[in-house]
This record gives structure tokens, C-alpha cells and sequence, in this order.
């Protein structure tokens, strides 16, 4: 069971510490394995010298944790603002907290946030409510095709519920539908503002386009596109991006019983870097550790490169947290790194293209389809007559 952190009393000069019942937003959900691990927590605390308290975890089956905590360390923050309202650096290392009874104030320290401190704490505590589900090839979701996410448009809108299901499908299966939308611009941007900030870069803010070449992008194209990242010639790029089609007409002499084309295509990028791991581990490493140039050149005026050079597979505790992948955008290569990069891109190009990893399907109208730019790669078939899309990049990855 947990215990309570035991009170001070007014004797030892220092202010009570007590556990709280108030838990993350990922506990109060919780799986019941979950809920039953912790359950399994016993936890005493003992004060040591005054200034620091001293803890004791014991799990059944287990060799007991000890963590101090220095008082420095617990400190609170402005209940309204969430902010610090004190300068750390004025504080001394060893203090002892006064109870002076001029306000009824009491630090409360959740153990759902001490917990984090012992061993595997983080992660029972966010990491297991909702993993990352891969699909593609050899991963366990590989039948993405018959278990797309989706929510619907209203649901999203106006419940909170709906806004936690579309970003919890985004966070673990790197995109999602919203369908039942109507088919204008203006509720597509309704629905976008409401997840966040919209990006304005060289290409607006929210864009409505049909393919005019009005940009100097093969976007602005009825061709063809590979799957890819876009804007891999930010510093940063864009970490959300949606996509609507309003509409696909048909040109005046099309044969009606032809399919005007304009599939649109999803790459899971961080399958494609969990094979190339698995099949060629060299070529793997050489995609995360050689950094080369990108931009972005092609419109009067405009030429957009990030501050520094940055590899296909950026990752981050050894995992990969962002693909940076289009040949299209990419400066040159080193001559000193060409051979093995071109190499290690060869194979990493084989996987993307490999049709167990791609997902195809047609944008309809009143189907918004919303991507995390980091993870999962976009593109489309080429199309006969005019489309039109609206969409936008999100400033930041939201999630």
C-alpha cells in the first residue's frame, strides 16, 4: 500500500511533507497491470540532517530504493502560473525549511512525480499509457490498411475527448483521418487552429492551391512524388502537416471509365529505420551520423537552408525521433562521405519504396488527413485533371 510521507511535527523547525492523491493525466488512466504495480509500492520517509528527506521504496520481490531528496530541490511554484516565483540562486544548498505558521500553506509532492526518481519510474508512470505503434514491414501493426486512425470532424471540434483521441492516434501511429468534414477551406482551418499555431513560411500560412506551378514546387505539380519529408531544409522542420482535397475534377476530354490517379502515400519512417537497423546495421549508422546539406532554391528570391547540416535519422537516446528524407531537397554530399552515403541511401531508398511499407488510398473530400512530419513520409501518384488542397503546417510538434 502507499503510505503517507510521515509529518513533521513543529519540533524539528522544518515544514510538513506529505504525499498527494493527484495523479498525472497518463495515471488516472492507467492500465490495471499498471494500477496493481503500484499498488505493490511501499514507501517510507525518514529526515535526515533537516535539510534533505530520505526515501525508501520497496517492491515485493524486490531489493529495496533508497533516493534523497534535498529541500532546494522541493520546491513549489505559483499555483496560477506554474512558474517559479523565487531565485533559485539565491537559495542556499542546505536550508531548512521554517514552519512559522503565518499561512496555512503546505508543499504537497505527488508521489506520482517523486516515483519518477526510482528505477524504471518514468516509464511506468508516461511510457506505457500509449507506445508507438510501428506498421510497415515485420511490424506488429503491418495491417494498417483495415485499421487506419480516424475520428470524426465534430467529435474533435467540440469534445476534448475527441482533440486526446486525434493527437493519441498521431503520438502512436504517426497520423490519422478526420473524416466527416465539410468540404471547405475554412472549417479545414477551423479544425487546425483549434490543435494549434499554423506555420507561416514562404508558402503563407494556410494554403488552398490547385496545380498552377504558382510555387516553384513539384507540389504545384500534377506529377508524381516519392514519399518524402517536407521542409527538410528548415532547422526545424514543419512537425505537423494536414492535407484536405476539396475537390478532383475530371479535364474536358477524360475518359470517364479511366481513374484520374492522385493516390496519396504514407511511409512509416521509423519502421524503414528499424529494418535498415536490423538488415544493414552499418548503413544504419552511417544515415544517423553523416550530416549533409539541404534546401530549398527553387523560387526567385527565396533560397532557405537550416543553420547547420543534420542526417536522414536524427535520434535521440538511441531511438530515432526524426526522418529527414527528400532527394529532392538535398544539397551535395561531401565527396569525403559520398561512396558510403550513397551507398546506406540506396538501401534506406529500397525499404521506403518496398510496397509492404507503403500505404496507399484516395483523398476524398471531407476526409482530413493530419501527420507527424517527423516520423512519417508523404507522397502521391501523378493525376490527371485539377485538384484542389488545403492544409497547413503546424508550428510545432504539439503532441
Amino acid at each position: 500500500m502507499l503510505r503517507r510521507l510521515a509529518r513533521c511535527s513543529r519540533s524539528q523547525a522544518v515544514r510538513s511533507f506529505k504525499t498527494s492523491p493527484v495523479q498525472s493525466a497518463a495515471a488516472q488512466h492507467a492500465s490495471p497491470e499498471l494500477a496493481k504495480r503500484r499498488k505493490l509500492d511501499e514507501v517510507s520517509v525518514t529526515l535526515t540532517d533537516k535539510s534533505q528527506i530520505r526515501m525508501k521504496r520497496h517492491k515485493k520481490g524486490e531489493s529495496a530504493e533508497y533516493r534523497t531528496f534535498p529541500n532546494f530541490w522541493l520546491r513549489c511554484v505559483n499555483p496560477d502560473t506554474r512558474q517559479r516565483n523565487f531565485d533559485t540562486f539565491q537559495v542556499g544548498v542546505y536550508f531548512v525549511i521554517v514552519q512559522d505558521g503565518s499561512d496555512s500553506h503546505k508543499s504537497s509532492h505527488p508521489w506520482s512525480s517523486l516515483r519518477n526518481s526510482f528505477k524504471k519510474g518514468y516509464v511506468e508512470e508516461f511510457g506505457r499509457d500509449h507506445p508507438i505503434r510501428l506498421w510497415g514491414q515485420g511490424a506488429g501493426d503491418n495491417s494498417i490498411k483495415d485499421s487506419a486512425p480516424k475520428v470524426d470532424y465534430e467529435y474533435v471540434l467540440n469534445k476534448k475527448e475527441g482533440m486526446a483521441q486525434l493527437t493519441r492516434n498521431i503520438w502512436t501511429r504517426g497520423f490519422c483521418f478526420i473524416e466527416n468534414s465539410p468540404h471547405t477551406p475554412e472549417a479545414t482551418e477551423s479544425l487546425l487552429k483549434k490543435i494549434g499555431p499554423i506555420q507561416n513560411t514562404h508558402y503563407g500560412g494556410f494554403y488552398d492551391f490547385i496545380p498552377d506551378l504558382a510555387m516553384a514546387d513539384t507540389a504545384y505539380t500534377n506529377l508524381a512524388l516519392p514519399a518524402h519529408t517536407d521542409t527538410t531544409y528548415f532547422t526545424e522542420p514543419a512537425g505537423l502537416q494536414a492535407f484536405h482535397c476539396l475537390s478532383h475534377e475530371a479535364p474536358p476530354d477524360a475518359d470517364p471509365s479511366e481513374p484520374l490517379g492522385g493516390e496519396s502515400l504514407l511511409v512509416d519512417g521509423f519502421n524503414c529505420a528499424r529494418i535498415l537497423k536490423d538488415k544493414h546495421p552499418a548503413a544504419y549508422q552511417v544515415l544517423q551520423n553523416t550530416k549533409i546539406p539541404w534546401h530549398a532554391s527553387g523560387n526567385d528570391g527565396i533560397a532557405i537552408a537550416p543553420h547547420r547540416s543534420y542526417p536522414v535519422i536524427e535520434k535521440y537516446h538511441s531511438q530515432p525521433f526524426r526522418i529527414r528524407w527528400n532527394n529532392d531537397d538535398r544539397g551535395v554530399v561531401s565527396v569525403f562521405d559520398a561512396e558510403a552515403w550513397y551507398d546506406a541511401a540506396r538501401k534506406w531508398n529500397e525499404i521506403v519504396r518496398h510496397k509492404s511499407n507503403e500505404y496507399w488510398f484516395k483523398l476524398n473530400p471531407g476526409r482530413i488527413l493530419i501527420f507527424d512530419n517527423w516520423r512519417v513520409m508523404h507522397g502521391r501518384s501523378a493525376f490527371k485533371g485539377t485538384r484542389r488542397i488545403c492544409g497547413a503546417y503546424m508550428t510545432d510538434f504539439l503532441l
